[in-house]
């Protein structure tokens, strides 16, 4: 049987990272639940051992039908039958499964049927999942929209729609219109307080909505009349079982076809206010975002992880001029290039989670108790570090996982451009990840920051005080040298005051810290396991290398040579 946890031991290496056990014992209150919930940890060995346990149901539900279904699904998609969605026999199947073992909404707090499961495990099923089939990953990693009304929503709210999630309800958000994609400060969809009848009414148009026929949808509707930008926003949880939304269409789309992608159509839509008006793309759709980001993160390295193993696969079985291709330089390069670079992704995605998870775990513990000062100084300080890796993360990982896929086609040949093997499918899905949650160039806008006030360059520098084994410290020594490159590179692009200059420059940068903070992260995992030590080498001495070049253009290149570009 194929599990796609137990054959990929990377999975188990990030689950047993130290930090596991700061954020077990805040996510499980220090384990104050044991006595009300028979399935309630004892203690953090007994954690571990349920999330290994959940991990494998996950990997041989993904390997066993996820996986088999992946091509079914692809060819067959989703129709939309009298208003309504029908998803694919495979996607239906996969679903079903999920909803059988227990794991939709697995994340939620046992008192709303959940598992009370962390991040970091959650985002490891959506590496799995995404494995198997990528489309299948979007409508499963919308639980993310439970983890939104759990943060923000009233306890009545909760009360009404959680528990839904445990016996199979799926999810969507809502937030993306025909004039407000990327800027969604754009958004018109109008919300309206109706006095008489105590409630909200939508109305209004939104596009490109994956799972768009959801049972549970958040939506971003624009509640404050007479505002034009994101302070007139709020977040509404809409009921599909009020049957006050126009399927128009479902989306003919690349890839992800599985996924229904659908335009919807509001009319008089009742639905309930997610917090406070006036909040919902400041506080509330940023937090549901940046964990969409991290689900794309998560998605990228699963179907990069499944493209590599085809390439693998692939390569040793096809033989040319007497000899299986994996011989030759040209190929074998690749395919070491391509598991360095997973490894990358993968330490980024893991080391990202862990930031979000302790400081979410400690904002619910915040709700029960007062923090004390050194408690509210660490969560403060691991949001910002999950501020400030996010966006890297999603940037690497989606780029990585494109040209991962890339290069798994070209090793295939003029075979993987046919329908005869996975790889093209996995291609196609893989192109999406570059533009949805906030496209690539958005990532880069966001992560400047962490460029222009310092945070970058001082998380590096904090990076280089750790120790080493000695057979390691050639590889410290590089990275000490990448990153007082990169502090000098950063006065290069400053020295002219030009805002439009540091700007023209901002992916270069961006891409510069991330050579040297993953750098770091591999080199850590290359520390604790022999297995990193070649991805680790071979990672840090190629981000040198582009790193080098991207020096070499930011010195030679003056503010009046920006026009020069300009179209």
């Amino acid at each position: 049987m194929e599990n796609f946890y137990t054959d990929n031991p990377h999975l188990k290496f990030h689950l047993n990272h130290h930090l596991m056990e700061k954020i077990v014992k805040l996510k499980e209150s220090g384990f104050s639940q044991k006595e009300k919930y028979d399935f309630a940890p004892l203690d953090f060995e007994d954690a571990i051992d349920n999330y290994e346990k959940i991990m494998e149901i996950i990997g041989e539900i993904s390997g066993e039908i996820i996986g088999p279904n992946a091509e079914s699904v692809d060819k067959e998609g989703p129709i939309l039958i009298d208003n309504e969605v029908k998803y694919a026999r495979g996607t239906q199947q996969n679903y079903d499964a999920m909803v059988k073992a227990g794991l939709v909404g697995f994340t939620l707090p046992r008192e709303y049927d959940g598992l009370n499961i962390p991040i970091v495990p959650y985002v490891m099923s959506g590496e799995i999942v995404s494995r198997a089939d990528a489309g299948f990953s979007n409508i499963w990693g919308l639980q993310d929209c439970a983890e939104t009304i759990n943060e923000f929503g009233s306890e009545e709210i909760k009360a009404e729609f959680l528990p839904r999630f445990h016996k199979g309800a799926t999810a969507a958000m809502d937030l993306t219109e025909p004039d407000a994609g990327s800027d969604l400060q754009a958004v018109q969809l109008k919300a309206t307080y109706d006095i008489h009848k105590h409630r909200w009414i939508l109305d209004g148009v939104k596009r490109f909505i994956t799972n768009g026929d959801a049972d549970i949808s958040l939506v971003l509707a624009r509640s404050e009349e007479g505002t034009s930008d994101a302070r007139g926003l709020s977040l509404f949880v809409y009921d599909r079982n009020d049957n006050a939304v126009t399927i128009r269409r479902i989306e003919n789309k690349l890839g992800i076809k599985g996924s229904p992608t659908c335009e919807l159509v509001f009319r008089n839509a009742p639905a309930k206010l997610i917090g406070d008006t006036k909040l919902g793309l400041i506080k509330y759709v940023m937090s549901l975002m940046n964990s969409a980001r991290l689900g794309v993160g998560s998605q990228s390295v699963g179907i990069a992880e499944a493209a590599y193993r085809e390439a693998f696969k692939y390569a040793n079985e096809r033989e040319q001029f007497g000899k299986s291709i994996i011989k030759y330089p040209a190929v074998y390069e690749m395919l070491t290039n391509m598991k360095a670079k997973i490894d990358a992704m993968r330490t980024l995605l893991y080391e990202t989670a862990r930031y979000v998870d302790i400081y979410k775990a400690y904002n619910y513990t915040s709700k029960e108790r007062k923090l004390e000062p050194e408690e509210r100084q660490e969560a403060k300080m691991y949001q910002k570090l999950a501020d400030m890796f996010t966006p890297l993360l999603k940037l690497y990982s989606s780029e990585g996982c494109n040209q991962i896929a890339y290069d798994a086609i070209q090793i295939f040949g003029g075979t993987g451009y046919m329908k005869d093997f996975p790889i093209e499918r996995i291609y196609r899905d893989a192109r999406i990840t570059t533009i949805y949650e906030g496209t690539s160039q958005l990532q880069v806008v966001a992560a400047m920051r962490s460029v222009g006030n310092g945070a970058f360059l001082a998380s590096m520098r904090e990076r280089n005080n750790l120790k080493v084994k000695p057979e390691l410290e050639y590889l410290r020594n590089t990275l000490e040298k990448m990153t007082e490159q990169y502090a000098k590179t950063i006065d290069k692009i400053t020295e002219f005051n030009d805002n439009e200059y540091f700007d023209f420059h901002a992916r270069r940068m961006v891409e510069m810290a991330g050579n040297v903070l993953i750098g770091y992260l591999l080199l850590f995992d290359a520390n604790k396991s022999d297995v990193y030590v070649k991805s680790a080498d071979i990672f840090i001495r190629k981000g040198r290398a582009e790193n080098i070049s991207a020096v070499s253009f930011i010195n030679n290149c003056h503010p009046k040579d920006v026009n020069d570009f300009k179209m």
